[in-house]
């Protein structure tokens, strides 16, 4: 048998409405629609169904047994349509009630903090999951979907035509000493002094490790690298405690603050960090990610300001 194309969901939800209320005028108000639309509907549906639901009664509608079967089916029918619905979205990424949010390790001192809390307040039901991890790291995650929206460097060649990005504030890079370094009381840094120096950096896939290969080939050496740690603050413990120095970005300023001292580049080695939102064009209507975006464009404004 097939499904007579007149037969629709629409229908049936304003048959089940009038049945809620047993009354077109009370129905009509429930659906935000008229009384005509309501009766139209109602007879449309009788036509689809090839048999009738009520009795006609002057200007009344008293239903039958058809039409008692009818709704205890379509409540169910509706409420499983419903569901599937809300559970393709999900598994797509859309209006989920879990947000994966990914960041730079650096980002969670002052930027995820704000962020998140901005999200809470716009959509308190939501959960969300914190992914760590470097700007190579990241891309993969959002690319394979494991990742709705990512916080990372943008200075990245970004060309990716299914990526949308969103710039939230620049960063400086500095040197980071010891507290009691001689280094330590600098007004700036010419990094060149420092060429017989032991430096700690993080690992390749890091916009940092890759900002710093930067800085010092402009500087006319290759760093004396003691070791390479995989995230930012294992590296800024490393300097407090002396074993190196190393090349950091300010939002890091909060950390080890009384131990740990980031000192300006001289003018020819500076360099900053766009630090940005970056999401999947596909999903750029998901209410989740919108959210997160207002928080981004209020981030950005304080920030400017």
């Amino acid at each position: 048998m097939l499904i007579d194309e007149e037969l629709t969901l629409k229908k049936l939800e304003v048959f089940l409405a009038f049945m809620r209320t047993g009354n077109l005028t009370r129905a009509a108000a429930l659906l935000q629609t008229s009384n005509v639309s309501v009766h139209r509907a109602i007879h449309s549906l009788e036509s689809a169904l090839r048999c009738p639901l009520f009795k006609h009664e002057g200007r009344n509608l008293t239903p039958l047994e058809s039409a008692y079967v009818l709704e205890e089916r379509a409540q169910k029918l509706v409420q499983d349509v419903l569901a599937s619905v809300q559970a393709t979205r999900e598994a797509a990424g859309f209006s989920a009630e879990r947000f994966r949010l990914g960041s730079l390790y650096s980002l969670t001192i002052k930027t995820v903090p704000q962020l998140i809390m901005g999200l809470k307040l716009r959509r308190s039901e939501l959960n969300i999951d914190l992914i760590m991890g470097s700007n190579i790291d990241l891309m993969f995650k959002l690319k394979n979907m494991e990742a709705d929206a990512i916080l990372i460097s943008l200075d990245d060649p970004l060309h990716d035509p299914d990526c949308e990005q969103l710039a939230l504030f620049s960063d400086d890079i500095f040197l980071a000493t010891p507290a009691d370094s001689p280094f330590a009381q600098h007004a700036e840094i010419d990094l060149s002094d420092l060429r017989d120096a032991t430096f700690i950096t993080l690992t390749q896939g890091f916009a940092t490790h890759r900002d710093g290969i930067r800085v010092f080939k402009q500087a006319g050496f290759e760093p004396k690298v003691a070791m390479q740690v995989n995230d930012i603050f294992t590296l800024l413990s490393m300097v407090s405690s002396g074993v190196g120095f190393a090349l950091l970005p300010g939002r890091v300023a909060a950390v080890y603050e009384n131990r740990v001292r980031l000192i300006p580049l001289q003018a020819r080695y500076r360099l900053q960090q766009q630090i940005g939102v970056v999401f999947l064009k596909a999903k750029e209507r998901d209410p989740n990610l919108l959210a997160l975006l207002a928080e981004c464009r209020m981030y950005e404004r304080k920030d400017r300001s």
